[in-house]
Parts: structure tokens; sequence; C-alpha cells
């Protein structure tokens, strides 16, 4: 019987913190710019971390928050996520970009919109998720991911929502199989990992209530990652 590896939250850390987390800041290399979204031109959010075995390198994750739902940020080829797979070492926090200003949006369209919702937006931070979450692998002898999360809580004494997902393994799909074909070669892309929100919808990436799957292509160095729920 296979063994599934779970991500489980583990307390916070420095926002530039070189370790697997949810949240922070991203590292990568120098120079490299925050990405925006091909669909409204707003920065992404950054979403996660993910340092991979055996120095196979660092996936960082990016989605767009700027409009939820209207960007299909969902998609692994729309054009409202990111995902990029960096070399394990050399890398340096990116610079927050600036945030949108009024000038930047339709005010006249939405003015009378989001009035009663102003000092809530004042709030929130369409780059950066509310907290760091940092993430201890754990091995549980069960081949599907749900039935390892069970499997863990019931040893652990610990509620499911601790699980912040799965590192490798085979993908287990909410919805039908999607997995993504690299844009360089066109072969199916390997399954790194499965994110889940976690447990503070306050500061959870917003998968929908669902679950994120992150790919990447290793021989091209290409990334990719969509949601399901």
């Amino acid at each position: 019987m296979s063994d599934t590896t779970l991500l489980i939250h583990s307390g916070s850390a420095a926002p530039d913190a070189p370790v697997t987390r949810v949240g922070g800041l991203p590292l990568a290399p120098a120079g490299t710019q925050w990405p925006t979204c091909t669909a409204c031109s707003g920065p992404l959010q950054f979403i996660a971390h993910m340092v991979l075995d055996g120095g196979r390198g660092v996936l960082a994750v990016f989605m767009c928050a700027n409009d939820p739902g209207s960007c299909e940020e969902w998609s692994a080829t729309s054009g409202g996520n990111r995902a990029y797979l960096f070399p394990p070492t050399g890398l340096v926090p990116v610079p927050l970009p600036a945030l949108p200003t009024a000038e930047d949006a339709d005010e006249d369209e939405h003015e009378h919109e989001h009035d009663e919702y102003e000092d809530e937006d004042e709030d929130e931070d369409v780059r950066q998720l509310g907290a760091v979450r940092t993430v201890e692998r754990v091995t549980v002898a069960e081949p599907e991911y749900r039935t390892a999360c069970k499997a863990w809580s019931g040893q652990s004494g610990r509620p499911t929502r601790h699980v912040l997902g799965q590192l490798g393994g085979a993908p287990d799909w909410l919805q039908n199989d999607e997995t993504p074909d690299c844009t360089d070669c066109g072969r199916p892309m390997e399954f790194v990992a499965r994110l889940e929100e976690g447990p503070d919808p306050l500061t959870a990436p917003n998968f929908g209530s669902g679950s994120a799957y992150a790919h990447a292509c290793e021989p091209c160095g290409r990334a990719a990652f969509l949601w399901q729920c």
C-alpha cells in the first residue's frame, strides 16, 4: 500500500522564510517582477511557496483576487493565476507592487456599488493573504488523500481542516481530471501539490471552498495551477 504525504498546519513564520508555506512574500531570482492578471491587469495575490524534495526547485503560486470570479482564476490557462518553477537557491524576496488606485478603476460604473463596503475593502490586500502558515510534512500509510486526512485526524486528535494539502503522489480530483499540458513540450505535467483553504476562512486563499492543484514540467521549467470546487 502506498503512502500519502500531507501538509499539516504547524504555525506561522516570517513572510520571507525560505520554507514551504502558504502566504507571505514570494522568493524568486533577483529581478523577477510581481506578476499581473492578464484579464484585469491588476497584481496577482501570492498564495504559496513550496520547496520541492531533492533540490528540484521551488514552486511559487499566485492567483487574482482583484474581482473574484470575473478573471476565471480557477483555470490553468485563463491568465487569472500563475505558477512558477524556480531554482532551489539564489532566491530573494520580490518587492510588493503598488496597490491599484481609485484612478485605475472605473469609478463611474462601480461608485455606488462599493460605497457600502468601502471600509471593508480598505482593509483587504489583493496582493497578500492575511497570514503566513508553515507546514509539517506527515506521511500517512493510506493511498488516497481523503482517507489519509481522516486517518491523520484520528491519530492526532486534530481537525481535518488543519490539513493544508498534499505533496506529491496522485491528485484526488474534486471534479474531472484537469491535468494541464506543458506549454513548451505539450506533455501532461506532473502533479506536485494540492492546497486547501486552511483553518481560518478570514486569511484563506479563495478556492471557492474547494481545493487547488499545482503541476510542473521539470525538464521545461514550467508550472501550472488550477482549482476545483
